[in-house]
């Protein structure tokens, strides 16, 4: 809580901590890199799609990448799937479509390459290795370049992108995209990228480098050790192999009857990708229920929406050959049940085993971080339960002082943006530990908080409540999208589409701030609330004091904003969790004590504090 607990009950809040308001965005809060959404919303909303790019490319440096692929963690932070009446909207709450509005962004901006930092002419000396050429090593290459530094990237594959490049497939992620914004960054300048493969770090920590990061990713997909998988291996292939083989044209037919085992989005790319190699019937099939796959809702939704079947609660059992042929599954049909604990457990039904006949497995089951090329006599440790480096989750830095990881490398499979994250947070401590300053000090963000106030009760915003519900994304044609591995299935919004999206958002960065010196303790703002998020009641303890709002606050998760100092005694109690942001209290107000206030948090990275 941002609210003291003090003797008599909650101290006022105190709103200069940066992170309070930041917490309040719950969209910003989520994201990893810190992306400030609103802020680049409201200029797509004005048509202004440059400098929303450029927003994105600071914090999450992917925007037209991140815009398609992202898992989106910002999303159901949403405010609105908290504060919408699906009675209203005619539909089921749900978000801003966050994601998509990142890729409007990206579709329409002007020429930005005048608006790239570049490095300067001379470098500081300071050679930088990253092994791997994925998001997180690029995150880390273009923070530091700009500063001077000499940055080397490697990889085993003739292209940077690393995952993005390798696992995604065309239909969703072009490959016109990845290339322009690879172009971004090493148009920064003191950026090399150097095909080879690393097999041993102890030889690297030889040569001249003042730093290492190792950025590659969780590249060993799982196998399914049961019985006749020997016997079957020229038909079983493990997804992220297979969709890198895609890819780079290494495959490009797959058999007509196809099973996808796994319940993530890598199993979703594979069984999408089947339908448009050949595959006239394509199932994936599950371990889990439908509801507690790890693959996100709309990776769910599209594969079926192409008339891929799920198929759940089966656990295989056993590959079946004949003739030399790989013919068909069996499996096990389970249920889950819990403990009192709530912990799940998939026990048998006792059903007869169900057959499923195919010509190609594709196994989706999860991925494994491998560090075969990393000796054990280099001062860098690992985890004895997980094989895993012990990395500092803050810092990034191993046991070895000049080995950084990110991304999948630090703590096994993620998604692009914690990649992202990670690699600025890496260029941070890199460029601490080679100034001889301490890592554990990490920069504040800076913080701008500035009145909306343009009169007595005019505002420079508007936030007038929409009640739309979430536009569709359009999609290309289900024949054309089956027919063309490349051609890219959503289409994205265009400029009116994202308009109307963009007006759904709740503009959670601008704050309601209260002056206690001012309230005559009318209730003007309590009465013309319409979420019932403002009280004035006698102090006490959170708990108790949550339960006597004109509303409760059963949301502990979210802070009470607390003002003190109203000549009754009584204290102003704002639940932030269900605050529209809408400004009628200020509005309503007879002597301003409520100000709505522009909060803007960009996060620090290397070089800036």
């Amino acid at each position: 809580m941002f609210c003291v607990p003090g003797g008599m009950g909650l101290r006022a809040t105190d709103i200069t901590d940066p992170n309070y308001f930041h917490k309040v965005v719950d969209c910003q809060w989520a994201c990893p890199a810190h992306t400030p959404v609103p802020e680049y919303i409201r200029l797509i909303a004005h048509g202004r799609y440059s400098d929303a790019y450029m927003i994105n490319w600071k914090s999450n440096v992917f925007p037209g990448i991140l815009g398609r692929t992202c898992d989106r963690p910002c999303e159901p932070a949403c405010r609105r799937t908290r504060v919408e009446d699906e009675t209203v909207v005619g539909a089921r709450k749900e978000p801003v479509a966050i994601c998509r509005l990142k890729r409007v962004a990206a579709d329409f901006k002007d020429d930005v390459s005048g608006l790239m930092p570049r490095a300067p002419e001379v470098s500081n000396g300071r050679k930088i290795a990253c092994i791997g050429a994925g998001p997180a090593s690029l995150t880390v290459a273009r923070d530091l370049a700009v500063m001077g530094y000499e940055v080397t990237l490697f990889d085993q594959n003739p292209q940077l992108g690393g995952m993005i490049r390798t696992q995604i497939p065309h239909f969703r992620l072009p490959v016109s995209v990845i290339d322009e914004e690879m172009d971004y960054i090493t148009s920064v300048g003191n950026i090399a990228f150097k095909q080879r493969e690393v097999d041993s770090l102890k030889a690297v920590l030889a040569e001249d480098w003042d730093a290492i990061f190792v950025g590659t990713g969780a590249p060993r997909g799982r196998d399914l050790a049961i019985p006749g998988r020997d016997a079957a291996a020229a038909n079983i292939h493990i997804g992220i192999d297979w969709l890198s083989s895609v890819s780079f044209g290494h495959v490009d037919t797959v058999g007509k009857k196809v099973i996808v085992l796994g319940g993530g989005n890598t199993a979703m790319d594979c069984c999408r990708t089947a339908r448009r190699l050949g595959g006239e019937t394509v199932k994936v099939i599950v371990r889990s229920g439908f509801e507690e796959m790890k693959a996100s809702p709309w990776e769910k939704d599209d594969a079926m929406a192409e008339d891929i079947p799920i198929l759940n609660f089966m656990t295989p059992k056993a590959f079946h050959v004949e003739d030399g042929r790989l013919v068909g599954m069996t499996f096990e049909t389970v249920r889950a049940e819990y403990d009192e604990k709530g912990r799940r457990s998939l026990v048998p039904t006792g059903d007869p085993d169900p057959y499923v006949e195919c010509d190609d497995v594709l196994v989706a089951i999860g991925q494994e971080n491998a560090f075969p090329w990393i000796e054990r006599d280099i001062g860098l440790e690992f985890d004895a339960r997980w094989d895993m480096p012990v990395v500092d989750r803050v810092t990034l830095q191993s046991t070895h002082p000049k080995v950084f990881f990110g991304g999948d490398a630090a703590f096994g499979p993620e998604n692009i943006i914690w990649a992202a994250a990670h690699g600025h947070d890496a260029a941070i401590s890199i460029h601490k530990l080679l100034e001889g300053e301490d890592l554990k000090d990490r920069p504040a963000p800076l913080m701008d908080v500035v009145s909306q106030k343009m009169g007595i009760h005019e505002w420079s915003y508007d936030n007038d409540i929409r009640v739309d519900p979430r536009f569709k994304v359009p999609h290309r044609a289900l024949e054309e999208s089956l027919a063309n591995l490349s051609a890219e299935v959503e289409l994205g919004f265009d400029p009116v589409l994202a308009f109307k999206e963009a007006q759904r958002c709740l503009n959670c960065d601008i704050q309601t701030v209260f002056a206690p010196k001012l309230c005559i303790e009318c209730d003007a703002c309590v009465d013309i609330c319409p979420m019932d998020s403002i009280t004035f009641a006698d102090n006490g303890e959170e708990q108790d004091l949550r339960l006597r709002l004109t509303a409760p606050a059963l949301n502990a998760d979210q802070d009470l904003y607390i003002g003190e100092g109203l000549p009754t005694g009584r204290v102003m109690v704002k639940d932030e969790d269900v605050c529209l942001h809408c400004g009628l209290c200020a509005e309503r107000c007879p002597t301003g004590a409520w100000d709505m206030r522009k909060y803007f948090i960009e996060m620090t990275h290397a070089g800036q504090a």
